[in-house]
C-alpha cells in the first residue's frame, strides 16, 4: 500500500526551476544572488551540511561565499563578521550554521543577522510574520514539509495533522504554516510532544503524521491510520556493524513496519532533508529578486 515520497528528485525539481530564474535576470546583465555561509569549527555533521549547501548552490547559479572560523573563535569576531555580512549590498543571505562552540552564544548571533538577509527563517522577527500571516521569509524545514506535500499531490486543507515535536525549527513554525488560510494550510493541528500522555491517541487520529522528535523509530505501525501520510523529519544514528561507518541513519519513524500500512512516507535519508536545503536556495533566490526590484 505504502508509497515513498522522493523528497530528493521533487528538491532537484525546485533547484532547476530556480537555475532557471537566475540565468533569466543574469543573462540581462545583472549579478548573481550571494548566500554567505558562517562555519565555526569543523564538527563533521555541520561540514556535511555546509558541502551540501554549497553544492546546491552552484546547481542553482548562487555565489556561495564561505567563511569558515576556528572552534576558538571569540563571540565577538563572530558578531562583527555577521554585522559586515548585514551591510554588503552584494549578500543577498546570510546562514550561520549551527551549533555554535560553547563560548558564542547562539541566539545573540541569530539576534544580529538582519531580518532581510534571514535566509534561514529564525529570526524573531521572521517567525512573528509567520505567525501574523504576514510576507517574510519561512523557515526552510516547515516551507519543505508543506512544498512536499503539495508537489506529492497531498491535499492539506481540512486535513487532521498530527505534529511530534514543538521545537522552535519544526514543530512550531509548522504549525502555524498549517493553520495558514489557504490551499497551503486551512488544516486542523495538533501538536504533542514529550509530556504528551497516550501519544499514540493523538498519532493514531492525524491524516497527515508529521515526526519530528529525534527519537529513532519511535513511530510505531500500531500508532499510525491506515492511509495515513507520513512525514519523517527525524535523522538519528544507530549502530550497524555491516556498514563500513558502523552506523546507518533512520528516522523518528519505524520506516519499514509503517510502509505498508501507510498512503505515503518519507525515506530517511532522501526525503524531508533534500527539501529543507531547497527552501534556503529558495529563500536567497526572493531575498535577492527584492534588492533588485
Amino acid at each position: 500500500m505504502g508509497k515513498k515520497i522522493e523528497g530528493k528528485q521533487i528538491a532537484q525539481s525546485i533547484r532547476e526551476e530556480l537555475a532557471q530564474q537566475v540565468s533569466g535576470v543574469v543573462a540581462l546583465g545583472k549579478r548573481s544572488p550571494c548566500l554567505a555561509v558562517v562555519l565555526v569549527g569543523h564538527d563533521p555533521a555541520s561540514v556535511s551540511y555546509v558541502t551540501g549547501k554549497h553544492k546546491a548552490c552552484k546547481e542553482v547559479g548562487i555565489v556561495s561565499r564561505d567563511i569558515h572560523l576556528e572552534d576558538d573563535v571569540g563571540e565577538q569576531k563572530v558578531l562583527d563578521i555577521v554585522d559586515e555580512l548585514n551591510n554588503d549590498d552584494e549578500v543577498d543571505g546570510i546562514l550561520v550554521q549551527l551549533p555554535l562552540p560553547s563560548q558564542i552564544d547562539e541566539q545573540k548571533v541569530l539576534l544580529n543577522i538582519s531580518p532581510d538577509k534571514d535566509v534561514d527563517g529564525f529570526h524573531p522577527v521572521s517567525l512573528g510574520r509567520l505567525m501574523a500571516g504576514v510576507p517574510g521569509f519561512l523557515p526552510c524545514t516547515p516551507n519543505g514539509i508543506v512544498e512536499l506535500l503539495l508537489r506529492s499531490d497531498i491535499e492539506i486543507s481540512g486535513k487532521h495533522v498530527c505534529i511530534v515535536g514543538r521545537s522552535n525549527i519544526v514543530g512550531k513554525p509548522l504549525m502555524n504554516l498549517l493553520l495558514r488560510k489557504g490551499s497551503r494550510g486551512d488544516a486542523t493541528v495538533t501538536v504533542c510532544h514529550s509530556r504528551s500522555i497516550d501519544l499514540a491517541r493523538y498519532t493514531r487520529e492525524a491524516d497527515i503524521l508529521i515526526a519530528a522528535v529525534g527519537r529513532a523509530q519511535m513511530i510505531t505501525a500500531d500508532m499510525v491510520k491506515e492511509g495515513a501520510v507520513v512525514i519523517d523529519v527525524g535523522v538519528n544514528r544507530i549502530e550497524d556493524a555491516t556498514r563500513k561507518r558502523g552506523y546507518r541513519l533512520v528516522g523518528d519513524v519505524d520506516y519499514d513496519g509503517v510502509f505498508e500500512k501507510v498512503s505515503m512516507i518519507t525515506p530517511v535519508p532522501g526525503g524531508v532533508g533534500p527539501m529543507t536545503i531547497a527552501m534556503l536556495m529558495y529563500n536567497t533566490v526572493v531575498s535577492y529578486q527584492r534588492s533588485q526590484a
